[in-house]
């Protein structure tokens, strides 16, 4: 697609040095569209980053970058006025995308051990050691043999430190709520466009469990109530508000979850295209969503998963 924005549109991304925010940056800069990206990385990481960063600028847009804390109140308001004399009297934010990963991982309660049952079963099957047979289950899965998760080792978790209620409070400020207070400084400096979008990304782990997900979990579907609340008072003020719900998705915050290979597999033996979804499937949809013909979507909560969220196959 040819599509070209307007010289004077920007795109405020939190969270824009890696995963879904980096790529929508490469999208969007693609088609001629200014970046703001805020992002929180130790100077280690910056070599790996800078070099993505210029690579937006060889496209020829405005790129602005700021390494700070995004959940800060101080550190936004000085992007903003930062930001507002870049954009002088012309330029304005047609989108807001919430992509920051940054929550606690771990488990509600210490976990009750559960024999590997199949393994031992197909072990005295066969008749050779069950730790010779999950040694090699472990090691053909690790290969990409997905269909041996359940012979495999288990998902090591934390047995000392728990998720509390403290945890849970910065988890959802993190990764939900704290869209709002950019919403609403964006909106008292002006700098949205008359027709502007805001986006969130949750994920299945808003219906479904996974074992350390608690705390994420709710952060996201704070997030989609906090959009629905958005999509109707905001619109008013020129706001479409969406939420996109990724596919599994092989990011630096989902290698973070316990078990996360397991849930790869899962997703590539259950996804009708049998692969995982793309942080770069996931930028296209959002280019779709920036564009004048997605102004009646409002309120919604989008999956870009190949339809992996409706299959009941797992083979």
């Amino acid at each position: 697609m040819t599509e070209r924005f307007p010289t004077d549109w920007w795109a405020v991304i939190l969270g824009g040095s890696s995963g879904f925010g980096l790529a929508t940056a490469h999208k969007l800069a693609a088609h001629g569209m200014n970046l703001c990206l805020v992002h929180r990385d130790r100077r280690g990481a910056m070599a790996r980053i800078e070099p993505e960063f210029e690579k937006l600028r060889a496209t020829g847009v405005a790129v602005r970058t700021w390494n700070a804390d995004a959940l800060d109140a101080d550190a936004r308001s000085q992007i903003l006025g930062e930001l507002a004399k870049t954009l002088g009297e012309g330029g304005r934010v047609r989108l807001l995308l919430h992509s920051i990963a940054f929550g606690n991982l771990k488990l509600l309660a210490s976990e009750t051990p559960s024999p590997a049952r199949a393994t031992a079963a197909l072990a005295a099957e066969l008749g050779v050691d069950e730790e010779r047979l999950r040694g090699a289950a472990d090691r053909l899965f690790e290969a990409g043999h997905d269909a041996l998760a359940g012979l495999a080792s288990p998902p090591a978790y934390s047995q000392s430190s728990f998720l509390d209620e403290e945890d849970f409070a910065r988890t959802i400020h993190a990764m939900g709520t704290s869209l709002l207070g950019w919403v609403q400084d964006l909106l008292a400096r002006g700098l949205f466009a008359s027709d502007a979008r805001v986006l969130g990304l949750t994920s299945e782990g808003n219906e479904v469990a996974w074992k350390g997900y608690a705390a994420v979990a709710a952060a996201k579907v704070a997030l989609e109530s906090l959009a629905r609340s958005m999509a109707l008072e905001l619109a008013p003020r020129g706001l479409r508000t969406n939420i996109v719900q990724a596919g599994i998705t092989d990011t630096p915050a989902l290698r973070a979850i316990p078990g996360s290979d397991r849930m790869k597999a899962g997703a590539r033996l259950r996804n009708p295209f049998k692969r995982l979804t793309t942080p770069e499937d996931v930028a296209s949809a959002i280019f779709l969503l920036c564009l004048d013909e997605a102004a009646w979507i409002n309120g919604d909560v989008i999956r870009v998963d190949g339809g992996e969220h409706v299959s009941g196959e797992g083979r």
